[in-house]
């Protein structure tokens, strides 16, 4: 760190760094960083880890700068030439033109101050590189005074959450989501026809179709996927405006309203001032909410790749109802095996998710007062959150999905060789003969038509016209 009152020239011609100065003084920044003091600050008091504040943030923020630069304007808050500078930048960080200037780590303050004068910074000095002056110089665009106008980072970083999260649920994860969906659809249509042996408890239990066994997995999805775009609604109220408490203090009359219209058209989602920005910046329950039917969406997913591997497992020594397809060696040792990857990768995704709601949901609990200082670790999680499960569904589709067959003919064995299709002759014998029937088949090797002859229950008509496996699978049909 270098006191701001030492007279120390720099050339930055033959210096690797150059002096930037805050309220705390200079401290010495890269000379080819358009970062700035605080951002330099922050690297070197906050070298924890190495996650970053995810590039979806920085990219809302981006927006957000260069909405509230236009509403400015309009204000007559900035002049024109200033407005112009910061949109532009704005503009080309937003595309990721810039994204090695944004190195700072998600563990920093709880607030995201730091994150948010880094993106000032930024633009700052892009302003200054387009006007022909000095990286630093704050000249004709100052950080604070006019990229930050009209806000502070309370406000700020959390609108940036929503907005990068409801853009990427949009535009990321719905998608991916509806795209698997359709994908099992199409394969719970085409085996519709296929009876099989339903499994309670993993035990054998009566006839169900293939089809509606993947057309329940189809529908657990859609029912996530209601509950995720509802969240999208939820999202877009937004604390912009509240600036530091809720109260609105240095903004314009109008502000939070004209912001988020602008806000609006440049991110490509529907946002609106909240009704009360005391809650939202308090309380982050939209993004808690959000990360909520993230978790469940997990949960959905977990059980439906755990059902394929359990389906697939064998080939020979297992269920072997389904065939998975082999897309690379199973094994450094045993030569031909396949293994279910895409379940496993899925699996380990989802039971991230569900650890990083819990975090999250900690830190919506953590606020105090007017103020909640865990909106980095919230902001990384629920973004990493919609990468990975986006990702996750996408190649789960492309990779096991759409190559996924049934094997005909061990599910036909298995139908065969069922005790548990006894159960359709309940009605008319009973429970307890029933029951003999089965046990007796079971402990003399015997089919369920031999055993029930064999005993007398039944004749051999009535057995063939009510075990009809697939009547008994549909029966409503």
């Amino acid at each position: 760190m270098i006191d701001a009152t030492l007279d120390r020239a720099v050339d930055p011609m033959t210096q690797p760094f150059r002096i930037e100065t805050d309220s705390l003084g200079g401290i010495e920044v890269a000379s080819e960083a358009l970062w700035g003091a605080q951002t330099q600050r922050s690297l070197q008091n906050f070298a924890i880890s190495d996650e970053r504040i995810p590039l979806e943030i920085i990219q809302a923020l981006a927006w957000i700068k260069r909405s509230c630069a236009t509403v400015n304007g309009e204000h007559a808050l900035l002049n024109p030439q200033q407005v112009e500078l910061i949109c532009t930048a704005a503009d080309a960080i937003a595309a990721g033109q810039h994204n090695d200037q944004f190195p700072l780590r998600v563990w920093q303050t709880g607030s995201g101050t730091q994150t948010n004068m880094n993106i000032n910074e930024v633009i700052s000095n892009l302003a200054s590189q387009a006007s022909g002056t000095a990286l630093g110089s704050h000249t004709p665009v100052h950080p604070n005074d006019h990229v930050n106008r009209s806000q502070s980072t309370n406000d700020v970083f959390p609108a940036a959450i929503h907005v990068a999260a409801a853009k990427h649920l949009k535009d990321g994860l719905l998608p991916a989501l509806d795209a698997l969906v359709r994908a099992l659809d199409a394969k719970a249509q085409a085996w519709m026809p296929i009876v099989k042996i339903g499994r309670t408890h993993l035990q054998d239990a009566v006839p169900l179709r293939l089809g509606d066994e993947v057309g329940a997995w189809r529908d657990q999805l859609k029912q996530a996927q209601a509950w995720l775009e509802d969240c999208l609604v939820s999202l877009g109220d937004l604390p912009l405006g509240g600036t530091a408490v809720g109260t609105g203090l240095n903004t314009p009359p109008g502000f939070r309203h004209a912001v988020a219209e602008e806000l609006s058209r440049v991110a490509g989602v529907s946002v609106r001032p909240a009704d009360n920005l005391f809650a939202v910046m308090a309380g982050h329950d939209a993004l808690v909410q959000a990360m909520g039917q993230l978790r469940l969406l997990a949960v959905a997913m977990l059980r439906i790749a755990n059902d394929v591997r359990l389906l697939g497992c064998g080939p020979r020594a297992g269920l072997g109802e389904l065939r998975l397809p082999a897309n690379e060696p199973g094994s450094s040792i045993m030569p031909g095996k396949i293994n279910p990857t895409q379940c496993e990768a899925m699996a380990m995704v989802c039971t991230q998710v569900i650890g990083l709601d819990g975090a999250v949901a900690a830190a919506g609990a953590g606020g105090h007062l007017q103020m909640n200082v865990y909106k980095p670790l919230i902001g990384f999680n629920l973004l990493q959150s919609i990468r990975m499960l986006k990702d996750a569904m996408t190649s789960f589709r492309q990779n096991l999905v759409e190559g996924l067959e049934p094997d005909r003919e061990q599910i036909q064995r298995f139908v065969d060789r069922s005790l548990m299709l006894v159960t359709a002759l309940t009605p008319s014998i009973g429970y307890e003969k029933a029951s003999a029937i089965a046990q007796h088949a079971h402990h003399q090797g015997l089919t369920l038509k031999q055993a029930a002859l064999e005993l007398g229950h039944i004749s051999e008509a009535d057995f063939d016209q009510q075990v009809n496996t697939g009547a008994m699978a549909a029966p409503d049909a």
